[in-house]
């Protein structure tokens, strides 16, 4: 059976889609969309943290806004949604936190996905109780630019490759628990949400970069003028 026969046996499949989304842009949205066509998910679900571990930026506006800006920018998809689970949360977004909640609410009829990019791959032995994640959930890791695929297996050191082994008909790694581990390239967008601040801080366009939606938001409120 290969990695598309396997996933469409499933019954229901939904992606956590994590992240600052400080503002959202075109490359989460495009990122968002390959993977759900990739991986036949039936919806993917945008989880704006409120209080990012591992962000010091001065430059994270109010989660009120960066919640409304995610739920404008997807209000057009009916396999997108988001959640203010997170946001409504007075402390840390901590990945482990919101994992176990979308367990309990959504059942053991769901297969969950979280989506995370590479860089962050890369550096998620520093994440609260990171070896737990992976017996938790599967994952679904995006390519991102200035990353090569090749890396990432090479970050099984953090596990010592005791709790994961490699499927080559399927390539995925399998974690003893069960839960499936994927490597998958999306087109690569080369800008982030910190590039588009810049050009919003320089009187730059932004233009074709965030849905226009997201571009007459940041107008209406003044965001990131500063």
């Amino acid at each position: 059976m290969n990695k598309t026969e396997e996933l469409q046996t499933e019954k229901e499949r939904i992606g956590l889609f994590g992240g600052t989304f400080n503002p959202i842009h075109v490359g989460h949205l495009r990122a968002a969309e390959e993977i759900h066509e990739f991986f036949h998910l039936d919806k993917i679900i945008f989880i704006p943290a409120r209080i990012p571990p591992h962000k010091t930026e001065k430059a994270i506006i109010a989660p009120d806004h960066r919640l409304n800006m995610v739920k404008l920018a997807i209000q057009d998809n009916p396999r997108f949604e988001v959640s203010n689970f997170e946001i409504q949360r007075d402390s840390k977004s901590y990945s482990i936190i919101t994992i176990e909640h979308f367990q309990k609410k959504l059942g053991l009829n769901t297969s969950l996905f979280f989506l995370m990019g590479m860089d962050a791959f890369l550096e998620i032995n520093t994440w609260k109780d990171f070896s737990q994640l992976f017996s938790l959930t599967n994952f679904i890791i995006m390519s991102r630019p200035g990353y090569h695929k090749k890396a990432s297996a090479d970050l099984f050191s953090i596990d010592g490759n005791k709790n994961f082994a490699y499927n080559p008909e399927g390539n995925y790694y399998t974690h003893s628990t069960g839960h499936k581990l994927f490597f998958q390239e999306i087109t690569l967008l080369d800008f982030s949400s910190r590039a588009i601040r810049s050009r919003l801080k320089g009187k730059r366009s932004i233009r074709y970069l965030v849905p226009p939606v997201i571009e007459n938001y940041i107008k209406k409120h003044g965001l990131y003028d500063d």
